[in-house]
């Protein structure tokens, strides 16, 4: 059960027809397996909804996922959930029928700007980051997807700057890519996460788990600072294929919980967890 000390993040993992299985296994059974505290299993520390525009979504693999809530319900809820999950795969259907979950990427980003007091994360598995990039979320971001669309990925991003007269998505070839960065996790010289040399400035505050998080949502200072970040402070995360999924909820479970708790869900999966970088990194 959830205390004051000891949130509950509410996570929205979209489904469409056509997604990869995994996408959205992946980083549902990393972030299940997260506690508050390891020794004790009532203190989850994500609690999962489904959303779908139909009842059951039929992956590329042929296995059928039920949804909890459908597209109407989730755009009333929207404000209740902190993290966004969009898993890939059937992209090019969903981008040229112009379905969703295009338009509730963008309420999300939407209500990210209009109300930065929240913090929210949205992250994208694979070749879900090619529905973030038709809706202009990555531009003037750094990004990743999956190496067999990195062509495509960034042809799309040119069509999309073009068409909305914006910044250009810089493509990384990571297994994960953090825009926004809320964390310092470990000594600036020791950390993993690092891609310029800016990112490694000791911050004034430093924040490291859930205490943290729950705080950065009341302080008058980081509201404001959130508030001057692109868009809104919106924490983006793109990952590569399959695995990295792993990787980038791994990433996700360490900034809002805890890093011992994501070092324990990937003994408990017997995984080896590959880090991925951050860009422009500030702690608020």
């Amino acid at each position: 059960m959830a205390t004051d000390s000891l949130p509950v993040i509410n996570v929205l993992f979209t489904l469409h027809p056509g997604m990869d299985a995994m996408d959205f296994i992946g980083p549902l059974e990393v972030l299940t397996h997260a506690l508050h505290d390891p020794d004790d299993e009532s203190t989850k520390a994500f609690e999962p909804t489904f959303v779908s525009s139909t009842e059951h979504t039929l992956s590329a693999q042929g296995a059928s996922f039920r949804a909890h809530i459908n597209y109407k319900e989730a755009y009333a809820r929207l404000t209740e959930f902190d993290v966004l999950v969009v898993p890939g795969g059937g992209t090019d259907t969903i981008i040229r029928s112009k379905a969703e979950p295009l338009g509730l990427i963008s309420a999300f980003s939407e209500l990210q700007k209009k109300h930065p007091e929240k913090e929210r994360t949205i992250l994208s598995i694979c070749t879900g980051s090619m529905l973030l990039a038709q809706q202009g979320i990555l531009s003037g971001l750094s990004a990743t997807t999956h190496p067999d669309y990195y062509a495509k990925f960034e042809k799309l991003c040119s069509e999309v700057a073009q068409r909305d007269l914006s910044e250009r998505c810089d493509l990384i070839e990571e297994r994960y890519v953090v825009n926004n960065l809320r964390f310092d996790l470990g000594e600036p010289e020791e950390n993993p996460y690092i891609r310029r040399k800016s990112d490694a400035k000791s911050p004034t505050f430093r924040r490291k788990g859930s205490n943290a998080w729950k705080e950065s949502n009341t302080r008058r200072e980081s509201n404001a600072r959130r508030a001057s970040l692109r868009l809104g402070g919106l924490r983006v995360i793109t990952s590569g294929g399959v695995t990295c999924g792993l990787d980038a909820s791994l990433y996700l479970v360490s900034i809002m919980v805890s890093e011992e708790a994501a070092k324990e869900v990937a003994r408990i999966m017997q995984y080896t967890w590959n880090k991925g970088v951050v860009v422009d990194g500030i702690d608020i």
